[in-house]
């Protein structure tokens, strides 16, 4: 049985109700663990925060820009200042856009690179100090199935090239700092039922459909379920993988 009893994580992109980020704070709430939810948006902050105390939780929340280093770094401050450690970070924050690369702009890669990776980075080198010191932490990025098949279900070419980023990046990573007691791990969903997938039209949803073998979306439970068993102890000898998580619609 996971338990996060006396452990804090801070989990970007968590403000909003309709994506991933959400659940994956419940479900690290709901395993005991202070959670920080860390969001560009204040009223799903507040949101989330309320949702998660009401329901016997530890949360605070914070206003942060993951493209902006001094706002990553008062997120970190916050976090040590109310909890006094920081055991998991989840790199959920990202963005993406359907765009073609003959129509896409430098301002378009440079914009989904800020927030995927560049804005991973800042986040990730953060908290490396404080969990050096404390000779643990989890380190779980969220890539995608995008990433590893060349886009298919949304999203262009740059936002691929992101993720797959995050894959490198992550696993250099996880070698440079497992003699600290630090493990670093990737997720790669492929499609999962969020607002994205309720806004495809039809024929287009029946397509995407059509390609994973357990012929339906992921959900977000799933996802964040993932996540915290490579949060937990249980899975103190894994560092540097990615899981897949996609139904079957990408296989290594």
């Amino acid at each position: 049985m996971m338990d996060f009893t006396n452990r804090v994580a801070i989990v970007t992109g968590s403000g909003s109700a309709r994506g991933i980020g959400r659940t994956i704070a419940e479900t690290f709430s709901s395993l005991g663990a202070a959670v920080v939810v860390a969001d560009v948006n204040q009223a799903g902050i507040d949101d989330t925060v309320n949702f998660l105390n009401a329901n016997g939780g530890k949360a605070i929340g914070t206003v942060v820009d993951v493209t902006n280093e001094d706002s990553v770094n008062a997120m970190v401050a916050l976090t040590l200042e109310k909890f006094g450690r920081i055991d998991v970070l989840v790199n959920n924050a990202g963005i993406s856009q359907k765009v073609t690369v003959a129509d896409m702009t430098l301002d378009d890669m440079k914009r989904i690179f800020n927030v995927n990776m560049f804005g991973l980075f800042l986040c990730t080198k953060a908290v490396l100090k404080t969990m050096k010191e404390q000779k643990y932490g989890r380190i779980v990025s969220l890539s995608s199935v995008s990433a590893k098949r060349g886009g298919g279900v949304f999203g262009g070419a740059h936002y691929s090239a992101s993720k797959a980023a995050v894959l490198g990046f992550s696993k250099n990573l996880a070698r440079e700092v497992a003699m600290d007691g630090i493990t670093v791990n990737c997720v790669a969903p492929g499609l999962v039922n969020t607002d994205i997938w309720k806004s495809m039209p039809a024929e287009v949803a029946a397509g995407v459909i059509a390609g994973i073998p357990l012929g339906r979306p992921g959900e977000t439970k799933e996802i964040a379920a993932t996540i915290a068993f490579l949060a937990s102890e249980e899975a103190s000898y894994i560092t540097g993988e990615e899981i897949d998580i996609n139904g079957g619609s990408h296989m290594d």
